[in-house]
């Protein structure tokens, strides 16, 4: 985080019954800052996101947002707006009405509404929609609309419960791009709640992996990929194989897994350690020819840009790899694969 927390989440827990929701959650989010809570249903994360809005309240714990803390604050009277992932706009009012809504309901006068949801308007790229009904527009349109009216009366934080989900996938990608450029040119701080693994890499700032009502890694998408901080993570955010083995210092540092001796530039596990490694398909490198650990073309994936193989080895479940589409491999031929002493992360234990 690169600018002063704008929320901060200390030590919150949540139970419904005999269930955890969350447990001992602390995090922070920035003044300007695109933020995203990403883990599997049942994670926690829109418990989280309620407790951030008021609609919950910890058992444990505070919310404090710009230094006042949020306990027994009403929703209504937190500086804290909310975009549901059914947009919930009033199909009786139109464009216009639907984002002028919160604005009147807080006081605002007729002059201030006008300004505002002419620059929401401006923003959303929906100059001229003033007087459309709600039902005259498509999905993409409506989501627009349900940011804007999120927007209108200036939250200090904006809560995005998997605001995309509803779009097919073309426009889903479209909308990403003009939601992030909406949040840079506000400079609003926004929190979204998805399952979405790229749409949370694609938007977000820093990500919050979570499971099981826990956080398991904070960071920028980056670092949550290519450095992940355990094998749910790992395993969570994009395609990986996990390879288990165990660590070998017999002339030199070796990870030896169930189809060969893998060099090593990794020397802070012990000889002997049970250990995985966890290797992007873009990882492993595979040519027809030469050195490096027989396997055969198990299956042909055509992705566009790239082909996705399944690659069999010995004691191993197949290998997913990653190559130019160009490659021209086929179902049923012999290669041979290599991996860098450099590629991959390792992880202590055995499952």
């Amino acid at each position: 985080m690169t600018t002063k927390p704008i929320l901060s989440v200390e030590h919150v827990s949540k139970r419904f019954g005999a269930v955890v929701a969350l447990e001992d959650v602390s995090l922070e989010v920035g003044e300007g800052e695109f933020f995203a809570l990403l883990g599997p249903s049942g994670c926690g994360k829109t418990t989280l996101m309620r407790l951030i809005a008021g609609f919950e309240t910890p058992d444990a714990g505070r919310v404090v947002l710009a230094g006042a803390d949020l306990s027994g604050t009403p929703p209504h009277r937190r500086p804290i707006n909310m975009m549901f992932q059914s947009y919930a706009l009033f199909p009786h009012l139109n464009v216009f009405d639907n984002i002028g809504f919160g604005l009147r309901r807080r006081g605002a006068g007729r002059e201030e509404v006008a300004r505002r949801v002419d620059r929401m308007l401006e923003i959303v790229q929906l100059q001229g929609f003033a007087g459309r009904r709600i039902e005259q527009l498509s999905g993409g349109q409506k989501q627009r609309v349900a940011l804007a009216r999120a927007l209108a009366p200036g939250p200090s934080l904006l809560l995005l419960d998997e605001p995309l989900g509803a779009l097919d996938r073309k426009l889903r990608e479209e909308t990403q791009f003009q939601l992030k450029d909406i949040q840079r040119r506000l400079k609003t701080s926004f929190v979204i709640v998805t399952h979405d693994q790229d749409e949370a890499l694609a938007l977000a700032d820093r990500i919050a992996i979570m499971r099981q009502g826990n956080v398991e890694q904070i960071g920028p998408p980056f670092e949550i990929y290519e450095r992940p901080a355990n094998r749910f993570v790992a395993g969570f955010v994009g395609a990986t194989n996990m390879i288990e083995g165990r660590i070998s210092r017999d002339g030199g540092a070796f990870f030896v897994a169930p189809f060969g001796r893998l060099e090593r530039s990794d020397r802070a596990l012990p000889d002997g350690a049970r250990a995985a490694l966890s290797l992007r398909p873009q990882q492993i490198k595979i040519r027809r020819d030469g050195d490096g650990i027989p396997g055969v073309v198990e299956d042909v994936a055509f992705r566009g840009e790239t082909t996705q193989l399944r690659i069999g080895v010995e004691g191993q479940e197949a290998l997913r790899v990653s190559c130019a589409r160009e490659a021209g491999f086929a179902p049923g031929e012999a290669v041979r694969i290599e991996i860098a002493p450099d590629a991959g992360v390792l992880f202590s234990g055995s499952e």
